[in-house]
């Protein structure tokens, strides 16, 4: 794809599509650390609640594969509109549940409309030429990131003033006025192709089967982030547990990572002048080294203030690899086939989603049985079978390819 590309809609801001996958993306999070206020509401145990957090990342990943796929179907500005007032209905229906089965099928909804912030993301490279692909998506993605993590910061300290039920009303409230503000600002998105949703939907099978690289992709992001949801999960369970801290502290550890998040613009442009490889290799080995500090933490006799400040530097270390990660990883399935970038991003992500709800089943499983020894050992599990999987490079030829294309189209608008 050469420049010319970035002329085929008008140009909306990309600072401003980061704001746009950051309200969607928030959405989801707000449960993580108000799961044991929660289970006070219903009178549930930690274990059923903690389900919460799986039925939100159950839900995306369904909303990803359903309404995804649509953003190379129908006009872009439209759909999003439309999805951002159906998750504030959602939102709603969440804060006024009046049992913990009506909580968990909320929160499904919630996850199912929240996906619209990956019909917001694929519009980033269209907005560039190849060669600043990875920029881009940085600048949009740091917007994503710091939705998920401070996300986590606003619920914490709202439900600690005014109860977990008023977090899901602001949340509704600042979704439905996002609605008039998308009109105001972005452009009409017609598609690119004139496809109808059947064959898009059948085209996702024929993307699998024909893009080596989109399933390394998938399978090096549901490992990554299953470790990652591992930690965010069981955070407010760590918290109560060894130091009795509560929602507001929790929370508050999504602050601290947002410092992380910050990494995710110099990853975009690491990926586009190392390549995506070398920049996937240093996430996964920051990752790792995350879990060693958060690990090894818990086994010294330091006072509680050492214990979460080891903790806090941990979440950065933590949310710095899974974002280089995250990053790299889109920066290279994007190149694949401009065309149907909404559908590689729907493949990519139910996946990368699906893995995050096992980390969440599984995270919560091992913290009943074992406590923060057997989370923070299922993490390192997860990320070294990435690393293996990273490192058997099915799809290096492809990405290889990919990058001399650049190149050439480099050579052409020179």
């Amino acid at each position: 794809m050469t420049s010319s590309s970035s002329k085929e809609h008008p140009r909306a801001p990309l600072p401003f599509l980061g704001l746009a996958c950051a309200v969607g993306v928030s959405t989801m999070y707000y449960n993580q650390p108000l799961l044991l206020e929660m289970s006070h509401t219903y009178g549930s145990t930690v274990g059923q609640t903690g389900f919460v957090a799986v039925a939100t990342q159950i839900g995306y990943a369904v909303g990803l594969l359903l309404f995804v796929p649509l953003g190379d179907v129908l006009e872009r500005r439209a759909l999003m509109m439309r999805m951002y007032g159906a998750v504030a209905v959602a939102l709603l229906l969440v804060a006024v549940a009046p049992s913990l089965s009506w909580l968990i099928a909320g929160s499904i909804l919630i996850g199912m409309f929240a996906s619209v912030t990956h019909v917001a993301l694929p519009i980033a490279p269209d907005l560039v030429n190849d060669a600043q692909r990875g920029r881009a998506i940085g600048i949009v993605m740091t917007g994503l990131l710091l939705g998920i993590l401070l996300a986590r910061t606003f619920a914490g300290w709202v439900s600690r003033i005014h109860g977990w039920r008023y977090v899901f009303v602001t949340a509704a409230v600042m979704n439905a006025v996002f609605v008039p503000l998308l009109w105001r600002v972005m452009p009409k998105l017609p598609p690119k192709q004139n496809l109808n949703y059947g064959d898009a939907m059948k085209s996702l099978w024929t993307l699998i089967k024909t893009e080596p690289l989109l399933r390394e992709s998938c399978v090096t992001g549901a490992l990554v982030f299953a470790s990652f949801s591992c930690f965010w999960t069981t955070l407010a369970f760590l918290l109560d547990s060894h130091y009795g801290l509560g929602a507001g502290v929790a929370g508050t550890f999504g602050l601290v990572g947002a410092a992380g998040a910050l990494i995710a613009p110099l990853a975009g442009k690491l990926a586009d002048k190392r390549g995506s490889r070398w920049v996937i290799s240093a996430g996964m080995a920051l990752l790792a080294t995350s879990y060693l500090m958060l690990w090894g933490e818990e086994r010294t006799t330091a006072s509680v203030v050492f214990h979460v400040a080891a903790l806090a530097v941990g979440v950065i270390v933590l949310d710095m690899g899974a974002q280089m990660t995250q990053v790299a990883n889109q920066t290279r399935i994007f190149g694949l086939v401009p065309g149907a970038r909404s559908r590689l991003n729907t493949v990519y992500m139910t996946v990368y989603f699906s893995g995050a709800a096992a980390g969440s089943a599984l995270a919560t499983i091992a913290w009943v049985h074992w406590n923060w020894n057997g989370v923070c050992s299922l993490a390192l599990g997860l990320i070294g079978l990435a690393g293996l999987w990273h490192a058997m490079g099915h799809g290096r030829g492809s990405e290889t390819e990919q990058r001399e294309r650049v190149a050439e189209d480099m050579v052409l608008e020179a």
